[in-house]
Formats: C-alpha cells, sequence, structure tokens
C-alpha cells in the first residue's frame, strides 16, 4: 500500500492507464501546490507554474513521459541575498520501465571501457522503475530543482577577497600561489636577453 500523497491528483495508477493511446495531462499549479513547492525548494516565491504533457505506451509494459515545465521563480542571491528572478522553460523526459537494465560496473556485460580502463555504468538518467503508480508530483519538483540554478547571483555580484595573515607579514595572493608561472616569465625574460 502506498503512502497519502499530499497531491492526490498528480498520481497515475499504471493499472489503469490506457494501453493503446496515449494519457495527457495538464497541471497548473493553485497556491497550497506552489507553497509545497516554494518550501520544498526553498524559494522566495514561486508563480506560473504549468506542468503538461503525456504518458504513451512504450513496448509492452514500460511507459514514455513526454512534458513541458514552465515556471517563474524568485530565490535569494548567494551573495548579496537580493532576489534572482528565473523563467523556467524546460523539456522533461522520463521512461518508466519495468524491468531497468543492469547499471552494476562489475556484472554489466555490454558496459564500454572508461578513459581509466575501467567500465562505464549506464547513464540514461531518464529512466525510472515502472511501479503500481506514476507519480508526477515527484516528477515536476525534480525537474523544477534541477532547471533553477544552484547558485543565483543578482548580475554584477561577485565575491570579494579576503586576505588574513600575521601581524608585521605580507598576505599571500593569487600570483603569490602560481611559483612555476613566475619562474616562466623569468625564463621568457632571459630568452629574449640572449
Amino acid at each position: 500500500m502506498s503512502e497519502t500523497h499530499q497531491f492526490p491528483e498528480f498520481i497515475l495508477e499504471t493499472s489503469a492507464l490506457a494501453r493503446r493511446k496515449m494519457t495527457r495531462f495538464e497541471y497548473r499549479l493553485d497556491a497550497p501546490q506552489l507553497k509545497a513547492l516554494i518550501e520544498l525548494l526553498d524559494l522566495s516565491t514561486l508563480n506560473k507554474v504549468t506542468f503538461t504533457g503525456n504518458l504513451s505506451p512504450a513496448g509492452k509494459r514500460d511507459w514514455a513521459l513526454k512534458a513541458s515545465l514552465g515556471a517563474s521563480a524568485v530565490q535569494p542571491c548567494t551573495i548579496t541575498l537580493e532576489p534572482v528572478k528565473t523563467r523556467v522553460e524546460v523539456e522533461v523526459h522520463r521512461r518508466f520501465v519495468a524491468e531497468l537494465p543492469e547499471t552494476s560496473v562489475e556484472t554489466s556485460k555490454e558496459a564500454e571501457e572508461d578513459e581509466f580502463g575501467g567500465t562505464a555504468m549506464l547513464d540514461d538518467d531518464t529512466l525510472e522503475p515502472l511501479e503500481r503508480e506514476i507519480d508526477l508530483w515527484r516528477v515536476l519538483s525534480e525537474a523544477l530543482a534541477l532547471a533553477l540554478p544552484d547558485y543565483p547571483r543578482v548580475e554584477g555580484a561577485e565575491l570579494g577577497t579576503l586576505n588574513v595573515t600575521e601581524p608585521g607579514k605580507d598576505a599571500m595572493t593569487d600570483e603569490g600561489t602560481r611559483p612555476f608561472a613566475n619562474l616562466a616569465a623569468l625564463m621568457d625574460t632571459k630568452k629574449g636577453e640572449a
């Protein structure tokens, strides 16, 4: 038995989906849904969230989701804490599969060798395990979280520098941390003198 969902209208029972045709969905989030996403994603404000798309049968038991997500969000700048507005318009793709392919490095026979001589894992991030329910709320919230900037900044905001050292000594600078760059410059001047 599944846990009670905060917004049951976003839950689709896979057994109730028509196997021969596409299932369309369209959500325009209301105030309680926006509030839940604001709290979940730690946003200042969020509005104009739409999530529209369809689920199509893919093979005998799998489902393919293709959707568009739109939203306007405000986050605090990571430097100044001023509001940063972001408009999100992304395409969302998921494949809900009854049997996920093997992703273990040791057991994947079809894995290719990577640049280090090991085997690469399957990296299709659209694959999801097919369960009794498809939770479109989770898909929506994950897609929005991935589309928003991790470190929002207002235009022109820059991190300052802080130089700390013992009294009477010079603080180390970025240039001081590159001794070989200084050596290369010195060698270039020597070549020019010769």
